[in-house]
């Protein structure tokens, strides 16, 4: 979904400027579009094909008939996240917050507390997804599940937290990848099934 560093109009010649947070809030607002922003660095988004929006809205549909929503709250890839531990400020695909909403000290448009983060893989995003977000996501210390979907595979990944860290769960075809403690069982081949 990265697209490598901003190039709009307004930064050309600044190819090795830094922005502070502050500035990059304010090109969030000029521009209206969605950008990645870690050390200074500020990343676009790419956009997603119609098969992956797909998967999205499933998997929104999904969580949302299983969640309790007086206690748990699904976002859409609007939603910025930043870890504090990091300073990444991206947009999942879908995010879940339990309890109430905390926000960064910096930033009130960006929660800092999920409970699940799921992202829809691509063949352009699959490394970065599964390595270096990954990396930045599990320093959340909110964060319960962080959920995979893979669609040439057909197969959901989540990566769960446990005593002993986090551990790999994976399911395919009719088996359930279950999240227990939020009561979601969400079944690959119903997510799958009406492919574009």
């Amino acid at each position: 979904r990265c697209l490598g560093a901003l190039s709009s109009s307004s930064l050309v010649g600044q190819a090795h400027h830094r922005f502070s947070y502050a500035e990059y809030l304010a090109r969030e607002r000029e521009t209206g579009l969605r950008h990645e922003f870690l050390d200074g660095q500020v990343f676009a988004m790419a956009g997603g094909t119609p098969e992956h929006a797909r998967l999205i809205a499933e998997m929104t549909f999904a969580l949302r008939q299983s969640l309790d929503p007086k206690r748990c709250r699904i976002f859409s890839a609007d939603l910025r996240v930043r870890i504090p531990a990091t300073g990444l400020a991206t947009y999942p695909d879908v995010a879940i917050v339990c309890g109430p909403v905390e926000v960064d000290d910096e930033d009130p448009n960006a929660v800092v507390n999920p409970s699940v983060l799921v992202e829809v893989l691509s063949p352009g995003t699959e490394a970065y997804d599964r390595g270096e977000k990954w990396a930045h996501y599990r320093r959340l210390e909110s964060l319960q599940a962080y959920v995979l979907v893979a669609p040439v595979a057909e197969r959901l990944e989540a990566f769960v937290r446990t005593d002993a860290g986090f551990v790999s769960l994976v399911a395919t075809g009719d088996g359930p990848l279950a999240l227990p403690a939020f009561g979601v069982e969400l079944i690959p081949s119903e997510l799958f099934a009406n492919a574009l």
